[in-house]
């Protein structure tokens, strides 16, 4: 018994002892400016004990006498302190120049910035457009030099344009290359009406690196001529386990309403050009009605942590977007798991990723409303006694009824994956393995319910298709790095093999009653016949890649690559493409007449040539094509009874010729580049000169021999080029040294001058007029010597006698033809610009975003098809544009003419963000917060500019034989300005 006591007695002491040994440590970490570093990382060392601290740089954790903190904060230098005595600690941390110098991620790896010698741009969350945002894209709007990004409406999610350094294809479009965390993705075809690139919540993204040179991009070969977008999801740091809450709520409201007559005006204009005044007897808003407040919320969580040899991050998101128009809204469901785990003395590592999402879209009748937004009279009214007014003057369909009649929905499920192993083999050799899947299912129904009235019958309809599309990659890379002396290698050789497959059935049904229930849900009630289709495609893509960098002394820096692709798209005798590049770098700081400069703190010359390719076409067009046909000379009676064309046999016709001889888009580009550091690094920026020449353009075009089993052939045009040339400049200006204000400043400006070289063709049209009386008239195209999206149009010199338009006789020739056209500037800018600030004062930041281009021309078919003297006359609404001219003729037809030609300049208050930083100490709950972030962002708050319609950022993103149009305003989804506010929790 004396045993047993004297055991649980020495058990207690211990136990006591340890809790009286283990008390709370408080302490602040700060830099060498006594600046608090918010977020600063505090472990106990070989344990899993850490905290963080927090906006003032004040943290708690239990330790006892004799543990060692190991204090940590990105740019800083992690420093080790021991615990020896319960005094508050006062811990300063030294600014680590090597930490400083970012990392930047390139194809198959990443070096340090003062390493790279191609034009890459980097963008850090922290930098990423605020607000309402749906995709990528949006994030990096006049956020990179040389990058313009634009959307093809103020739709949620829409598409976007992102040009880099200027449109160098005709048939393979602008798009980038998009590689997410390893994986290439292919968006071809997913039957994703928008955006493709929406299934990635941004909230997941850590940072965005644009690739812009062909030495920085080469080593994606023939997939990289539009330039790289090197996407990296957030990954997972050890110590304690870090959570992150974000909400918020948006309204959205139309930015600019065009100036169509209310409804005095139009009853006034009406009877002054001798009109028939159909007059409702209201005054009526037609863009208020047909638009709404769209109300968008947002919540995302987030966690993330680990230990010393194994980390992890996930998310999980939903994204609630209504658009301004009724019926449009996008909804996302989204999961994203990055783990990363060390083994083998950290020399076996596996990274694993996992991105999973399910879309759901619906989208209105954009053109038609927008028509009716515009052209409706405005003495109708929407309703009457309660009730939606279905006796409108002119016999329209109230657009009430319309908009409540047609549906389109898209339901998206995508799961992108991979997986990747790696193992040092030897010092300094690590072998890497990639594999991944990114599989996307689409569904989609496009409807129009059945409807009778007294003036109108909707018989319904559906149009309703199922796509799915998988892309699996399989990716192996050795890397060796080597440093010996002052000379300093890393040797990269890979494989990878990628097959995308596409499938697509879908079919079209009419004829449904009116039984209250939607097309899409009672397919067997359809009484019109059916229209069906199917088509399947597989793509295979083999390459061989290597990279060298060498760097002597941090001086001297040189690389060089090579990337050999074989695609299943080409023929026969061109199946691989081989794309090399070359890039020299000179670390100028590192000299010894600037080491100790006290005015330059970075400087760097760069110059780099390489070549890129496109394969982004239709697949198989390399192959011959056929199908049957009866009529014309196609067949022949072989039975003698025969009578008419049923009783003859099917003959076999061409489709498509074979052409095993087509060869890559090749894209040839050189860079001259300097970046520089001034004021220790408080001036910052970069300076580049580029000139890229796209040859083998690929276009299906007319053959010349007019005898030709087909109408039209697939060939590369010889000695056709596509330049684009021009300067970048960026600029950053940062001041964060005060105690309690501090600023950042900075932009940049892009001038690309963009020309057609050698075309063989008059004009190949990009854009052409739609709508009755016009349909097919050409508005912009590519001419020899001119630059992409080209308007060439008659010149409009106003109204003659006749009250009829009157056109320039450009040739001097006594008629007003074709060959009067002239060259009226172009879809393109000239330059683009953005610039930004941000300043902090104690808890509260400020940052404003702007960004603008110039230099363009706008073609507004809009005002062509709707604002004339002839739709006033007949009681539609126009502008004052359509009694601009006293004398015209209510019978003149608009027609294609620099008459509807507008300047496309603009400055655009992008975003604007106010936060305020309020620490939980202040509530009370320091205990399991570690701050609280209040935001209020406005979007699109104006835009300064010249053009008369919704907005000057507008491309219908339409093409025309697969050439992509540009510039061209036809009824777009208006912009929308948006208020958000946003709560953000760090546990």
């Amino acid at each position: 018994m004396k045993k047993i006591k004297l055991l649980l007695l020495t058990l207690f002491v211990s136990v006591t002892s340890i809790s009286w040994a283990q008390k709370e440590i408080t302490g602040t970490v700060l830099d060498d400016q006594n600046i608090p570093l918010s977020g600063a990382n505090i472990l106990v060392k070989g344990t899993t004990n850490g905290v963080s601290a927090d906006f003032d740089g004040n943290f708690n954790i239990n330790a006892e006498i004799g543990d060692v903190l190991e204090v940590s904060f990105l740019g800083m230098k992690t420093k080790e302190v021991v615990i020896s005595n319960y005094q508050t600690i006062m811990i300063v941390l030294d600014v680590d120049a090597a930490q400083l110098d970012d990392i930047v991620i390139v194809g198959y790896g990443s070096q340090k910035r003062s390493d790279v010698t191609g034009a890459i741009s980097s963008v850090k969350s922290e930098s990423f457009n605020k607000g309402v945002v749906a995709n990528a894209g949006q994030l990096l709007q006049g956020k990179v030099a040389g990058v313009n990004v634009t959307s093809t409406s103020g739709e949620p999610g829409s598409s976007q344009n992102i040009i880099i350094r200027g449109v160098g294809s005709l048939r393979s479009g602008t798009t980038p290359l998009y590689v997410v965390d390893g994986f290439a993705l292919d968006n071809t075809g997913n039957g994703v009406a928008s955006n493709p690139l929406n299934f990635i919540n941004p909230e997941d993204i850590q940072s965005i690196d644009v690739l812009k040179d062909a030495s920085a991009a080469a080593i994606y070969g023939s997939r990289a001529a539009n330039g790289v977008i090197v996407i990296t999801t957030k990954k997972g740091k050890s110590g304690k386990t870090q959570m992150n809450l974000s909400v918020s709520t948006a309204f959205s409201t139309l930015t600019n309403k065009v100036d169509v007559f209310n409804a005095e005006e139009f009853r006034s204009g009406v009877n002054a050009v001798g009109g028939t005044l159909a007059d409702g007897g209201a005054s009526t808003d037609w863009q208020d009605e047909l638009s709404r407040t769209g109300v968008s919320k947002k919540v995302n969580f987030s966690m993330s942590g680990g230990a010393e040899k194994s980390t992890y991050s996930a998310s999980i998101g939903v994204d609630d977007q209504e658009g301004i128009l009724r019926n449009s809204n996008l909804k996302r469901y989204s999961g994203r798991l990055n783990l990363t785990q060390k083994a083998f003395d950290d020399k076996f590592k596996v990274e694993f990723n996992l991105t999973a999402s399910k879309l759901e879209n619906v989208r209105p009748n954009t053109s038609s409303v927008v028509d009716k937004m515009l052209t409706m009279n405005p003495t109708d009214a929407p309703y009457v006694n309660g009730e939606i007014n279905t006796n409108l003057s002119n016999d329209i369909f109230n657009p009430l009824i319309a908009e409540e009649l047609y549906g389109d929905f898209t339901h998206n499920y995508r799961l992108l994956g991979n997986v990747a192993p790696s193992y040092e083999i030897v010092d300094g050799l690590v072998y890497k393995l990639n594999i991944g899947v990114d599989y996307s299912s689409t569904d989609r129904d496009v409807q129009d319910k059945p409807y009778a009235s007294a003036t109108n019958i909707t018989l319904g309809s559906l149009n309703t298709s199922s796509t799915s599309n998988s892309n699996t990659l399989l990716e192996n890379t050795l890397t060796y790095t080597l440093n010996k002396n002052l000379n300093s290698f890393t040797f990269l050789v890979g494989h990878t093999y990628q097959q995308t497959e596409v499938s697509q059935k879908s079919f079209s049904l009419s004829g449904f009653p009116a039984n209250g229930v939607e097309p899409r849900y009672q397919i067997e009630t359809a009484t019109e016949p059916t229209s069906q289709s199917a088509y399947a495609t597989k793509n295979e893509l083999q390459s061989f890649f290597g990279r060298l960098n060498y760097a002597y002394n941090d001086k001297y820096l040189v690389t060089a690559t090579m990337r050999a692709d074989g695609s299943s798209k080409f023929g026969e005798n061109n199946k691989y493409g081989y794309f090399p590049s070359v890039a020299l770098g000179w670390n100028l700081i590192n000299e010894d007449f600037l080491i100790d400069s006290e005015t330059f703190s970075n400087l760097k010359l760069r110059a780099s040539w390489g070549q890129t390719g496109s394969q982004e076409i239709p697949s198989k067009i390399t192959q011959a094509s056929y199908t049957e046909s009866i009529t014309g000379n196609d067949t022949y009676p072989l039975d003698e009874s025969a009578t008419d064309l049923s009783g003859y046999p099917y003959g076999s016709i061409y489709v498509r010729l074979a052409n095993p001889d087509i060869q890559w888009e090749v894209s040839t580009q050189t860079n001259i580049g300097l970046d520089f550091g001034l004021l220790n690094n408080k001036l910052t920026g970069t300076i580049d000169y580029f000139n890229k020449v796209s040859e083998n353009i690929l276009l299906e075009v007319a053959p010349v021999d007019p005898i030709q089993p087909t109408d039209k052939y697939w060939t590369n045009i010889p000695k056709m080029e596509i330049k684009n040339s021009g300067v970048e400049i960026a600029l950053d200006f940062n001041n964060d040294r005060g105690q309690d204000f501090s600023y950042n400043i900075g932009g940049n400006i892009s001038l690309t001058k963009n020309e057609v070289i050698d075309s063989p063709y008059k004009i190949l049209t990009t854009g052409s007029a739609q709508g009755s009386g016009q349909t097919g008239a050409t508005i912009n195209g590519i001419l020899n010597g001119e630059s992409i999206g080209a308007f060439y149009v008659q010149e409009f010199i106003g109204i003659g006698s006749d009250g009829l338009n009157q056109f320039a006789d450009t040739n001097n020739d006594g008629e007003i033809l074709d060959d009067d056209r002239i060259v009226a500037g172009s879809a393109l800018p000239d330059y683009i610009y953005a610039f930004y600030m941000n300043f902090k004062y104690k808890n509260f930041d400020l940052g404003l975003n702007f960004n603008g281009a110039g230099g363009n021309k706008i073609y507004n078919h809009v005002a062509m098809s709707s604002f004339n003297k002839g739709n006033l006359a007949n009681s539609f609404n126009t502008t004052d544009r359509a009694i601009e001219f006293l004398n015209e003729a209510n019978t003149n037809s608009n027609l294609v003419s620099t008459r509807y030609l507008e300047d496309g300049d603009f400055l655009r208050l992008n975003n604007v963000t106010l936060g305020y930083n309020l620490s939980p100490e202040v509530l009370g709950i320091q205990d399991v917060m570690n701050n609280i972030r209040l935001t209020i962002t406005g979007q699109n708050l104006f835009v300064i500019t010249d053009y008369s319609g919704y907005d000057p950022e507008i491309n219908t993103g339409s093409s025309i034989g697969g050439i992509q149009t540009f510039g061209i305003d036809y009824f777009s989804y208006p912009k929308s300005r948006t208020i958000l506010f946003g709560l953000n929790l760090t546990f």
